[in-house]
């Protein structure tokens, strides 16, 4: 099982929006207290909102913008060697044909296509601890559910689509090519990912740099599963949730959630682009 749900006083909130806004507001409030003890003490609280939101670190010359991505369960079905999927360890990054860009194929055993609305991600891995540099060289393994909310090699035994590996170039960028997942039960809409120091690392889970999770924005959610074919019990499963109820994001910041939300634009018959910033502190 992921995380146990987290567990929340305040209603739930209309996803992404909402819960940000709530956010800032408690963020801002917890400002105003922390400036009146600082006042009131004669002390100077330099970034002292505590674990209220997180640090954005700022590149003063391109103003590029990065957060150091919180360290988030990789789940029950990262297939990276740190679990078992029937009956023996499951680790697909040692299996050729892994390395790739377009991951809705399966590539073990079958060539099966996962259908789904097309999404290409592009993301940057950015150095925290250096003005926000990008860190050419590093492997991004990505993972998710189908339409369907299964997992290849776990719930859908047979396949092995929608897992991936790529380098990033000298951008610090890697693109994928993959399909818009599914809400399941309990969970918000969600995107897998681990960062290794290199491709040669990219073995097993344990030596990931980073295990984290993209959280995809609601407007888009809501447009995809309503309106594309294959997607229909996502709508029921996403009006269930939300971020602030999710089991991973419930408890992140203001700034974390803003980083963790890809930026995205398309359309159903057309497809998506989504673009994210991997913050790392290298």
């Amino acid at each position: 099982m992921e995380r146990n749900a987290l567990e929340h006083a305040a209603p739930h909130g209309r996803g992404l929006a909402d819960d940000l806004d709530a956010l800032a507001r408690q963020a801002q409030a917890r400002r105003r207290m922390l400036g009146w003890l600082a006042s009131a003490a004669g002390v100077s609280l330099v970034g002292g909102i505590g674990s209220a939101v997180a640090q954005e670190t700022v590149d003063p010359l391109a103003g590029r913008r990065c957060v150091a991505d919180p360290e988030e369960t990789a789940g029950p079905y990262p297939a990276d060697g740190t679990n078992h999927a029937a009956g023996s360890t499951s680790d697909i990054l040692t299996s050729s044909g892994i390395v790739r860009s377009d991951i809705r194929p399966s590539f073990l055993g079958s060539s099966t296509i996962a259908q789904g609305v097309p999404l290409t991600l592009t993301l940057t891995v950015a150095n925290t601890n250096a003005s926000c540099e990008t860190l050419a060289g590093l492997a991004i393994y990505l993972w998710h559910c189908d339409r369907d909310g299964a997992y290849s090699l776990y719930t859908a035994p047979a396949e092995s689509y929608l897992r991936g590996v790529q380098v990033t170039d000298d951008l610090g960028q890697v693109t994928f090519t993959t399909i818009f997942p599914a809400c399941y039960p309990g969970r918000w809409p969600h995107i897998h990912f681990e960062v290794y120091q290199s491709l040669s690392t990219a073995t097993n889970g344990r030596n990931a740099l980073l295990t984290s999770q993209l959280a995809l924005p609601k407007a888009i959610c809501e447009t995809v599963y309503a309106n594309a074919s294959g997607y229909s019990a996502s709508v029921g499963h996403l009006q269930a949730v939300s971020l602030r109820s999710d089991m991973v994001f419930g408890d992140n910041t203001l700034v974390q959630l803003k980083a963790m939300t890809p930026r995205m634009a398309g359309s159903v018959a057309a497809g998506y682009n989504a673009a994210a910033t991997i913050g790392l502190a290298a």
